[in-house]
């Protein structure tokens, strides 16, 4: 028995900073010369990235952005806020981000919250005892004795792992009504210095939340089928380290030729064990961790040249959310009436690839 999607809801900060702005701003904080500064300028011009939204961002009475939380460096070894720091940030705006999403995709379902039976949590860019989960409780009026569950440090593909749990609590009980939610605050983890990992990952990353309903009833989409990959011997490809400035992100120039070279195998064999093939699947939401990603699926896939469009989109308006994004995604199709069965996908630390199929 499939599980069905029957809402969905989505948030970012209420402040945007445009991606010209934030080369600018991170011009100030990489100690670049001038040839450097050249080279910021085209690595943010080739993310695509338009504009990106920060729960840090401030709105000025002159119209101008600020961001009061990153002093300028005192020297080439200031390394910015500590990961304490950092984290009290983010328990202040995690919860609340969250909340918007949670009560959009409440509305959706058009469900009361006291339906809902378990509550799962998604996040990787911040840590908390009791965490946005508990906060969630206070914030939406949920029932006390609601089954929480928190699928923390997964990566980008972590709504999916998500996806599975809430699939797991709709088969144990009938009367499941799960509310998911995944929420990132990535600008908290802004990086100093010239170090070319952290340079990417500052262009990239943005804050965002998106949340689900998932029940056995019928709802817009039915989760139909997942699969899970872990790509051997690529432990360095991709990765998230706690540092003793934020956490640091690595995504290696390799990644894209490893999607290239373990993708259409790997969902070749998935959607054969589910009786379809690559001509079956009429929409892909896929996680656009970079423009070079997306190609990469493109271009191994063999799809057609508009069958990325919304998630080049997302990017574009949004950045890259880390675990909420393939939400966004799926958002933005069920909007256009886009025609299914759709294959979700998404890329992680491991380097893992994660997919699931989605239909009417």
């Amino acid at each position: 028995m499939s599980v069905g999607i029957i809402g969905l809801g989505t948030a970012v900060p209420a402040n945007s900073v445009s991606q010209a702005e934030s080369c600018v701003h991170a011009k100030l904080y990489s100690g670049a010369n001038e040839n450097q500064s050249k080279l910021l300028k085209e690595l943010y011009r080739r993310t695509t990235i338009f504009t990106r939204s920060s729960v840090l961002v401030h709105q000025e009475d002159d119209k101008k952005t600020s961001v009061d939380f990153f002093p300028l460096p005192s020297d080439v070894n200031d390394k910015g806020p500590t990961t304490a720091e950092r984290m009290y940030r983010y328990n202040l705006h995690a919860a609340n981000l969250s909340a918007l999403a949670c009560k959009a995709a409440i509305a959706d379902a058009g469900i009361e919250i006291n339906q809902i039976t378990h509550l799962i949590t998604v996040s990787c860019t911040g840590f908390a005892a009791p965490g946005f989960d508990l906060q969630l409780l206070e914030l939406l009026s949920m029932n006390r004795n609601i089954y929480r569950t928190h699928i923390g440090f997964m990566g980008c593909h972590g709504a999916m792992n998500a996806l599975r749990v809430a699939e797991g609590f709709c088969a144990a009980n009938e009367q499941a009504l799960v509310l998911l939610c995944a929420t990132e605050i990535c600008s908290l983890h802004f990086q100093y210095g010239w170090d070319t990992h952290d340079l990417l990952a500052n262009s990239l990353f943005a804050d965002g939340s998106a949340a689900v309903i998932l029940s056995n009833a019928s709802g817009k989409l039915r989760y139909l089928a997942s699969t899970s990959f872990v790509i051997p011997n690529t432990e360095d490809a991709i990765t998230w380290h706690i540092s003793d400035n934020g956490f640091v992100m690595t995504l290696l120039p390799q990644v894209s030729d490893l999607i290239q070279e373990y993708l259409p195998e790997l969902l070749t064999d998935w959607l054969k064990v589910n009786s379809l093939t690559f001509k079956d699947i009429a929409t892909w939401a896929v996680h656009p961790g970079g423009p070079r990603i997306l190609n990469a699926v493109q271009t191994s896939l063999e799809l057609p040249a508009t069958c990325l469009d919304f998630s080049r989109q997302i990017l574009a308006e949004h950045g890259n959310m880390s675990s909420p994004t393939v939400f966004f995604i799926l958002q933005r199709l069920l909007k256009s009436q886009t025609v299914l069965p759709c294959v979700m996908l998404g890329f992680g630390p491991g380097m893992t690839i994660e997919a699931a199929l989605l239909n009417r």
